[in-house]
């Protein structure tokens, strides 16, 4: 990617001399990225298996770029758990010149606590996240002048808790925050709808690291398709 990209984040590298043997260094798609780092477009989707380092990843790009780890801006600084690996601290991130500084991160895991967070340090457009559901505050956040404009926006797993419909509603809002050239996108999920975003790099994670696919090949997309099919042949070799 060029150095005049406008994209906040080009490219995703791992100092050597950084790099541990123990988690998360050990997983094969971190270990891919300390052999060959990765280059970002304007949307770019992780998904796979639990446990094989999407979340992992996604924490630590944002960790790296300056996000809070439990979801928020470059200026949130709230915490419950402290439960994010030491990856953030081995990257490096090379930043298109001229690009926005602005970012914002949302994890399904933590959203609780961010809602708890802006609620208590409420900004013109925050009240009353908590007197809503689940997908109604997530819509709501969305909404706010933090997703309007250049920046860097990561979501780690963003379909929990929304409906089908509601993943449709939030597909297109991914390309809407991308639509102006200079902003960037990074999701993990596990959301076939999610995956099926037009234009996104999608990087299948598995025990063999990172792989670049199309929407057709995808694991998910097969199993999905399959159990929607014929659910049986699937729940007699569950019960």
């Amino acid at each position: 990617m060029s150095w005049t990209s406008p994209l906040p984040v080009r490219r995703v590298e791992v100092d050597p001399e950084a790099v541990h043997d123990d988690w998360p260094f050990d997983l094969p798609p971190v270990a891919q990225l300390v052999r060959e780092g990765l280059d970002l477009g304007p949307l770019t989707v992780l998904v796979g298996e639990n446990g094989t380092g999407k979340s992992t990843l996604v924490e630590a790009v944002a960790m790296a770029y300056g996000l809070s780890p439990e979801g928020g801006s470059t200026g949130a600084r709230h915490t419950t758990t402290p439960t994010e690996s030491p990856l953030h601290g081995a990257l490096r991130l090379s930043r298109g010149a001229g690009a926005s500084r602005w970012g914002y991160f949302v994890r399904a895991e933590t959203l609780h606590g961010l809602n708890s967070y802006l609620q208590h340090n409420p900004g013109a457009e925050d009240a009353g996240y908590h007197e809503r559901s689940h997908g109604e505050g997530f819509f709501d956040l969305l909404g706010t002048r933090r997703f309007h404009g250049p920046g860097f926006f990561v979501f780690d797993e963003p379909e929990s808790g929304l409906s089908f419909s509601a993943q449709l509603r939030l597909l297109v809002a991914l390309l809407d925050l991308v639509a102006d050239g200079r902003s960037q996108v990074l999701v993990a999920t596990h959301s076939p709808v999610l995956a099926a975003v037009p234009g996104a790099a999608l990087l299948e994670l598995d025990a063999d690291g990172m792989h670049q696919r199309s929407w057709e090949e995808l694991e998910l997309v097969d199993h999905h398709r399959r159990f929607l099919t014929s659910p049986d042949s699937y729940l007699r070799h569950l019960t």
